[in-house]
């Protein structure tokens, strides 16, 4: 299993950075999703399920992503998500936000990656610590980036 915890200073409100994870922007952030389609209850409920294609290379991976929470406070924003890849991996996601000033808002990025079969197991041993470290910070950046442009 891999698991992390980053965070990092936005500077912009927490409103704005907010809005990179609603359903309409969520593709601004996560770049190789091509379909994130609400299939059950609404976007704002725990529970909620979205039907959505990733693309890796030239392979579309659809999956079922389902949120496991969702608060939203003048100055907390929370969200986890849950969804398993292709068969192998279970996949837990929260992202957390916390209001600084009225310009300034803290990210907070959590995650695990758990095998759920041999195959995944395997795989994540194979992989590199290094590589999935290098992958959550392009995420980091990326949300940084896509805030400062709002």
């Amino acid at each position: 299993m891999i698991q992390w915890k980053e965070e990092t200073i936005i500077e912009a409100a927490i409103e704005e950075v907010w809005s990179l994870f609603l359903d309409k922007n969520i593709k601004k952030i996560m770049t190789k999703v091509e379909e994130h389609t609400l299939i059950e209850k609404k976007e704002e409920e725990v529970g909620a399920k979205h039907r959505q294609t990733y693309r890796e290379g030239k392979r579309l991976e659809t999956y079922i992503v389902e949120t496991l929470a969702y608060e939203v406070l003048e100055d907390k924003k929370h969200k986890q998500i849950s969804f398993v890849l292709g068969k192998a991996f279970e996949i837990n996601l929260t992202f957390t936000l916390l209001k600084i000033d009225d310009t300034h808002t803290k990210f907070i990025y959590e995650g695990q990656n758990k095998g759920v079969n041999f195959v995944g197991r395997a795989m994540l041993k194979l992989g590199s610590e290094k590589s999935n470290n290098k992958v959550v910070q392009e995420f980091m950046q990326r949300v940084q980036q896509e805030a400062l442009k709002i």
